[in-house]
């Protein structure tokens, strides 16, 4: 008995951890505080059905404590109450309600996913480019490419999209199965090899300046050993800053080395790192032969690999043994390969590529 007791204490106390802890996290990370017109859609109804399940719960609840107070057996009181075999209004009724509510809840989600899955717009073009914003996002093990296939702009782990304006995207993995997520801004999409998934979303610009104008993302489907390290970053800006920032990496250039080890590093990267990577946002290579992350913008980033801090330890650290870092990962080790002092350079050459300034 007392082994049961200790049992459930333990039980209870985790469950109260598990609890508490399913509430910390960062705003910019939670899908319970919406962050554009998609968010907010999915989160209301949500809510609507929460409330529904509550009170069908607390309705529930009090017949339950209404019965076991007022019909529980007396002592002294040995009587065999009367027995009902069946009661055609009860039974009518507790058929009518769960379908009423069914009904409550069917009308607004398929309401809201013909609404949210509505993507004609992305179909219209004008002078041979889509009307609208469209992004096309591409998954592989395990890091993000983001292109704007009517601006010929290439990104990989940062994703840079207006405020106040529906952003159409295009979503594919080049590998296995993966799913593009933006907890605050809207829910997953699957990302699969065999076809293409759209849909869109709208960042407020308000709640983007509350955030710091910076979101993140997660891949939302178990794709390997490194899932969790599947991040990626989202930066909102204002419409005009958006523009800026597509007209600097239209007209984007390989970066300059003014150092002599900087240039030994793109020396090392051109015999070493070349065929897989790109260094210029306006990369004009088909798809299937990107096979690495875009590195145009590398020396701006805030992480090394998405999840180690940026600086130039980390990306020796990285290049010398990636798969310590993110078990799984493609990219292949270049420690046997590299001395330390064309690691050092190659770092030093990183460093330098900001193609979006």
């Amino acid at each position: 008995m007392k082994w049961r007791l200790q049992k459930g204490s333990l039980l209870f106390i985790v469950t109260l951890v598990i609890a508490g802890l399913s509430g910390c996290g960062k705003p910019y990370l939670s899908a319970l505080d919406p962050a554009g017109e998609v968010a907010r859609e999915q989160y209301d109804l949500m809510m609507w059905s929460v409330w529904i399940m509550l009170f069908v719960m607390v309705v529930v609840f009090t017949i339950f404590v209404t019965v076991l107070i007022r019909f529980r057996r007396k002592k002294g009181d040995d009587s065999i109450p009367k027995q009902v075999a069946g009661n055609h209004k009860l039974e009518i009724l507790w058929t009518i309600i769960p379908i009423v509510l069914l009904i409550l809840i069917a009308i607004p989600t398929i309401t809201n996913v013909f609404k949210l899955g509505d993507t004609k717009a992305m179909e219209k073009k004008k002078d041979g480019k889509h009307s609208p914003l469209v992004v096309k996002v591409r998954a592989s093990l395990y890091w993000w490419e983001f292109e704007y296939p009517d601006y010929g702009v290439i990104t990989s782990q940062e994703l840079v999209v207006p405020t106040d304006q529906k952003i159409y995207f295009q979503v594919k993995a080049s590998d296995v199965k993966h799913s593009f997520w933006i907890p605050s801004v809207g829910g997953k999409l699957d990302a699969n090899t065999d076809n293409v998934n759209k849909f869109w979303l709208e960042i407020d610009h308000k709640k983007a300046e509350e955030a710091g104008n910076v979101f993140y993302g997660k891949c939302a489907e178990l794709c390997g050993p490194s899932h969790s390290l599947m991040d990626f970053r989202v930066k909102a800006v204002s419409q005009s800053e958006f523009q800026n920032w597509i007209n600097k990496m239209k007209n984007a250039k390989e970066t300059k080395t003014t150092t002599a080890l900087a240039q030994e590093g793109l020396d090392v990267f051109k015999k070493s790192c070349i065929s897989c990577h790109a260094v210029t946002p306006n990369d004009t290579r088909p798809e299937q032969a990107r096979t690495a992350p875009n590195l145009a913008t590398f020396g701006e980033r805030e992480k090394v690999a998405g999840i180690l801090d940026h600086n130039e330890q980390n990306i020796k650290n990285w290049i010398k043994d990636p798969s310590k870092y993110k078990p799984g990962t493609k990219m292949p080790a270049f420690g046997n390969k590299l001395s330390d002092q064309e690691v050092d350079a190659l770092a030093a050459y990183l460093m330098t590529l900001k193609a979006g300034k």
